[in-house]
This record gives C-alpha cells, structure tokens and sequence, in this order.
C-alpha cells in the first residue's frame, strides 16, 4: 500500500508492470470476452472470437511500427532465449559465410553462445573491457557486408545501456533483440532482416514473443528443421499451427490498442520514456556521486537506470527502505549488484517521480 494507492510502484525489469486500464479490460472480460460467455482463456484458437484477438494484435503492431507488406509478424513462446537458437538455426546453418555479433552485455553474450553451437559466429566488438558501459557505432564496425548477419542486442537490461534510435548496416542483415525496449519508440523495420522481442517488458505478459521477419530471411532458411523451431511454421500458418499462447496474445492486443488510442502512438511514447529517464538520471547526476550510473551518458538506458551507491551496505538499506515506500523491485540483477529501476512504457510519470523524491531524500538522510 502507498497511501491511497492499492498497487505498488513496480520497477521489475520483468515480467513487468502492465497499464491499469489494460488490467481493467482484462478483469471486466474474465468470464466473458466479447459476448462469448466465455473467457480467452478457455476459448477455441481457431474460434472466431480469437480470430479477431490475434488479427487485432497483428493489426496494431504493423500500424504502430509501421510495418512494410514484405514483412511476416509472427506470435511464438520461448522467451529470447529460444530465439538465441532459433536464430542460428534458420539463418546460420548452412550458411556460406559467418554471423556476427556485438556483445554489448550478458543477454549478447548469451545470443553469441547459442549461434555457435548451429555455425560460425563471430565477435565483431565486444564491451567486456569497459565493463559493458559503451556501445559501439555499427558503422564503424568491421564486418563482412556478406555475413549471414549482424546480431545487436538494443537495450541491456542488466547493465542498462541501451542503442540509440536511427542506426542500419550496411550488406548484412541485422537481426536485433529488442525485448526490453520494443514499443518504446518508433523503429524502422525495413532496416532490420529480423527483430523480436519478449513480450514480458513492454507488449504484455510473459510466454509471449513477437517475432518481426522480412520475407528474403525466410526465403533463407534451410531445410529439415523441427516444425516448430522453423520461422515458416509460424509465418504459413498465421502462428496458428499449434496453440499459441491465446491469452497472452489477448493482453498484448489491449497493450498495443492502449499505446495507438490512449498514448498516441510510439512517437509520443518515446517522449514520455524520455521525459521519465531524464528525471531518474538527473538525480544520479546531482547527488554528487552518491549515486553512480553505470552506463556512459550517451548510451543510457530508458528502460532500465542501473546505479551504484558507495556502499553495499547502504544499497541494501535503500532497497529495503524504498520496499517500505511502496517501491519495490529496485535491486540490481544478481550479476551486476547494485540498484536497478525498470520504468517501462507502463510506469507512470507519477511513479518515476515519487522514487525520485525517495532518491534524494534517501541521500540527504545518509549526508
């Protein structure tokens, strides 16, 4: 409780906290959705009921990133860390040349090592050194214009650095994870051969993954694979070859229709995400290094701020004493340590707000 308020400020980096009035939706439909005496959760996915939930969430997404008619959005299951393997195996097997891969933190390091066990992956920069602060310029990177692709994780959620917007390469295709900062900000697909994204951040709840893919990467993809873990099972059969995970589906429908009717889009969602990291990183940068970001100014994360306080200890009293504020959720990942405030397209202005007016009067108190 927070006085008034029946909900926590959730800053976990996933699954994440969901917009209320996609809660409410939710709640009101639970026991009958659209007149159907009955809830997504029990109905048929090859009813029409559900016919028009998956054609609705497909329709949202290609208005939102303005998604070109060559391009196939695909609804998986597996989380990114089956799309690690997925990857390699549709777009790397066989293939006559080598992928390549920025390790930019711990999810790109994962990506990198399950496309080696399908092929040739190589590092063509790698953020190790520095501690995963910095990220590189892709057009500075060397990298053969006829690898089979490039993979760049855009937002690291554990080390809270993220790839500024706008950015392509040149010859090889870019295969990008985008889980933790998909529907944050407009993002132009036909720059990409393949996105996808874990729904779990920013597009609804877990057991969810949204798979964007250009009709010349599934053109590639080689022969013999499992059914299920070849990028055309989904594309040919409207993700419907098996049961998809319908509710999850149903949530990311009400996620995209409360960005394109009640935000007004992605360009307006950026500049809310904009507006609430500032606020977060203007503390870290007026505490006088009480708080320590860890990600360099230019490549700052708007999804995940990470810090540091000089003290171990005294970050365990902050977590704890925010948790007693109703702010919860704030230690850092078990491999980086430190504090660790995921602000999603779903946390309001309010609540970036209240845990900064925590953060600064956590710091005067220990001054």
């Amino acid at each position: 409780m927070t006085g008034e308020r029946e909900r926590i400020w959730n800053f976990s980096a996933g699954p994440a906290t969901l917009p209320a009035p996609v809660l409410e939706q939710a709640r009101d439909e639970m026991l009958s959705y659209a007149g159907s005496g009955m809830s997504v959760l029990e109905m048929s996915h090859r009813s029409h009921w559900f016919d028009d939930v998956i054609g609705e969430a497909e329709e949202n997404l290609r208005m939102l990133l303005d998604v070109p008619s060559d391009y196939e959005v695909m609804f998986m299951q597996g989380g990114a860390s089956l799309q690690f393997s997925m990857i390699a195996m549709n777009f790397l097997r066989g293939y006559p040349t080598p992928a390549g891969y920025v390790v930019s933190g711990s999810w790109a390091k994962k990506a990198l090592t399950e496309g080696r066990r399908e092929g040739e992956a190589v590092v063509v920069w790698d953020g190790v050194e520095d501690g995963y602060s910095d990220l590189p310029s892709l057009d500075s990177l060397e990298l053969d214009p006829a690898a089979a692709y490039l993979h760049v994780t855009a937002n690291e959620t554990i080390q809270g650095i993220e790839f500024p917007s706008g950015f392509e390469v040149a010859g090889a295709p870019l295969v990008c994870d985008m889980s933790s900062d998909f529907l944050s900000r407009p993002v132009q697909v036909e720059r990409y051969g393949y996105l996808y994204a874990g729904a779990q951040k920013n597009a609804g709840p877990a057991g969810l993954t949204v798979g964007i893919v250009s009709e010349s990467m599934l053109e590639r993809i080689p022969d013999g694979l499992p059914r299920m873990l070849d990028y055309r099972t989904f594309a040919e059969h409207g993700s419907r070859y098996n049961t998809p995970p319908a509710f999850s589906i149903y949530i990311t429908m009400l996620v995209t229709r409360w960005i394109r009717d009640d935000i007004g889009g992605l360009e307006v969602m950026a500049a809310i995400n904009d507006e609430k990291a500032g606020v977060l990183y203007s503390v870290i940068d007026d505490s006088e290094g009480f708080y320590r970001g860890h990600a360099n100014a230019g490549v700052r994360s708007k999804m995940n701020v990470t810090f540091r306080l000089p003290e171990e200890q005294l970050e365990k009293e902050f977590v704890s004493e925010a948790a007693a504020q109703g702010l919860l959720e704030l230690k850092g990942h078990r491999s980086a340590g430190g504090c660790r405030a995921s602000i999603y397209n779903a946390m309001p202005p309010e609540g970036v707000r209240v845990l900064a007016d925590f953060m600064r009067s956590f710091a005067s108190s220990r001054a």
